[in-house]
């Protein structure tokens, strides 16, 4: 939660801004210390701050409760020191591209911000601003990473890691069968009697290795529309665009990614059961029956983490699907009021999710059933951006680069077999084509 103190805290004085937990914050807010705000800026800059914060508050509340004991009235402890400035003392990204601009200008002296800032050239000189590029400071390609990370996209919900380098290898456990003797690649327990030799067994691995895929966006922008935009506004523009453009290639190629240079998607992935049709079904249609046959094919310890995701166009047969027949019909994702209530969006209790990535209705992959908890995804951290003038310079236009590294694959490199039954399982299952 984003506060402003209404009074002297912890050496902090009136009218600063932070971000602390909800109900630490909350907290301060019923003491009457602190007020809740509203700032788009602030917190991104406070997030680069909060652990210095957090251990100077800890810190200082340590001597203000052994100092004062169960005294409410005894002074606040010794004042918190933050570090420096994480926006490189810019307000916005669009003060930072602003001030780019003009540095690159002839005649024109360097905003004194950027001299920490210069890229190396390959060639020419490091200390010539026109043979070089501007990076971005730290905290602008934090911000623009959070939105990424954002629980309601699909990256958000893969099982994720942070790699120092360009790949990593996990081993996993070579189960893909609960028969006897293949649980755990090959574990077996026996019954035996007192005196009986016992049979060895042992499980075996494999490994799961994955490898850094590089991302681009290319943004350019004339000088015409950097001298009059305002710096905020061209901010929200530029991160906007490029963090939903992102997303958008990420989502998109962990459901149908080849593998060959971005990651391996869903729907192509050797683990993914599809669900055949029911006899006699029309073309581009979707029913109870396929919804409990892509159930019953989901592994069940994955039942309380799976989402639905499915085409928009899947929808119009959601609204019409019934369970039963005649006048015992009952609807199945509508709720008793019909369509003039909201409907439920989820089926068999897990929520629906529209999504532009799965293929139209009636095509494999229009409904799909996943637990992502099982797909796995690397990222080096954070998104690299820098900006330059020189690209195309006789266009009189600059260039903003984002590149982001990530690879993804399902943990999974084989559906499962039953101990009882030959229908397989899996934690990603789709429904096959209706045509």
């Amino acid at each position: 939660m984003h506060i402003q103190l209404a009074k002297d805290f912890l050496g902090q004085s009136a009218g600063v801004r932070f971000d602390m937990p909800d109900a630490e914050a909350q907290s301060l807010i019923d003491q009457g210390v602190a007020q809740m705000v509203d700032d788009p800026l602030g917190p991104a800059l406070t997030r680069s701050l909060q652990p210095a914060l957090d251990a100077a508050i800890e810190k200082s509340l340590g001597q203000m409760l052994r100092r004062r004991g169960a005294d409410k009235s005894m002074p606040f402890a010794a004042p918190i020191d933050l570090p420096s400035d994480a926006r490189s003392g810019f307000k916005n990204f669009g003060e930072f591209a602003l001030a780019v601009r003009d540095a690159c200008q002839p005649g024109k002296r360097p905003d004194d911000r950027l001299a920490p800032m210069l890229k190396a050239p390959s060639g020419m000189g490091e200390s010539v601003n026109a043979d070089g590029g501007f990076l971005v400071p730290t905290e602008f390609s934090q911000k623009l990473l959070e939105r990424v990370y954002a629980n309601s996209n699909l990256l958000g919900m893969t099982d994720q890691y942070v790699v120092s380098g360009n790949s990593i290898a996990f081993p996993r456990n070579a189960e893909t069968s609960r028969a006897n003797g293949s649980r755990w690649g090959g574990v077996r327990a026996y019954w035996r009697s007192e005196g009986d030799q016992a049979a060895a067994s042992r499980p075996t691995f494999g490994q799961l290795s994955l490898t850094l895929s590089k991302l681009f966006v290319m943004i350019t922008a004339s000088d015409e529309l950097l001298a009059d935009t305002q710096g905020l506004a061209l901010e929200q523009y530029l991160l906007r665009v490029a963090s939903e453009e992102i997303n958008f290639v990420v989502g998109d190629s962990i459901l149908n990614g080849s593998g060959s240079g971005q990651p391996l998607g869903i729907l192509g992935a050797p683990c993914l059961v599809t669900v055949a049709k029911e006899t006699g079904q029309a073309a581009a249609t979707l029913t109870a029956n396929n919804v409990a046959a892509m159930w019953s094919r989901l592994w069940a310890p994955c039942r309380q983490n799976a989402v639905w995701l499915i085409n928009q166009d899947v929808e119009s047969q959601l609204n019409t699907m019934t369970v039963g027949a005649g006048s015992s019909a009952m609807a199945a994702y509508l709720p008793p009021g019909g369509l003039s209530s909201k409907p439920y969006a989820t089926l068999l209790g897990r929520p629906v999710h529209p999504v532009e990535w799965c293929p139209t209705l009636g095509t494999v992959g229009d409904v799909v059933l996943a637990d992502l908890r099982h797909y796995v995804t690397i990222t080096k951290g954070m998104v690299e951006s820098a900006m330059s003038i020189h690209l195309r310079f006789d266009y009189d236009e600059s260039t903003f680069r984002f590149i982001f590294r990530v690879d993804g694959k399902p943990w999974w490199n084989a559906a499962l077999t039953p101990y009882k039954g030959s229908n397989t399982q899996s934690c990603f299952v789709a429904l096959a084509t209706r045509a």
